[in-house]
């Protein structure tokens, strides 16, 4: 059976943004990975350095609160976050109001390499989703 046309439109749509994300996903890979990191790494350390969350002592999230803000599964993110504290990136510890619970925090050397990072991400975004 033929799709009809407004089906076929929002298959198209659907596609586009398929390659549209693809495309971005590789730039961002391309240019963080001068810097040891891949889009996903960015993206946990973006999340944990959001200055909203910011307290006197820095900001931590619950593990489950950055699966809801980035785009990985719960296995995987475990691995990253893993692997960005072997790295010095992040800090894990327990937390507080639930001693099952784990938070996780920027450490120094992941601010510093959040805010050098930073600008290439975003010139990345302006250069693949800017309008213009």
């Amino acid at each position: 059976m033929v799709a009809k046309k407004p089906e076929q439109a929002l298959v198209e749509q659907w596609h586009d943004i398929l390659a549209l994300h693809a495309r971005t996903q590789c730039e961002l890979d391309r240019a963080l990975h001068r810097h040891g990191l891949c889009a996903s790494d960015f993206e946990v350390l973006d999340v944990l350095a959001d200055p909203r969350r910011a307290t006197g002592e820095g900001c931590s999230y619950r593990v489950q609160e950055i699966s809801e803000r980035v785009h990985l599964s719960q296995s995987a993110l475990s691995r990253l976050i893993a692997r960005l504290e072997k790295d010095g990136l992040v800090e894990r510890g327990m937390c507080p109001e639930d001693r099952r619970g784990v938070r996780v925090s920027l450490t120094a050397k992941g601010r510093t390499l959040h805010g050098e990072v930073l600008p290439v991400q975003r010139a990345v975004l302006t250069r693949t989703l800017g309008s213009g």
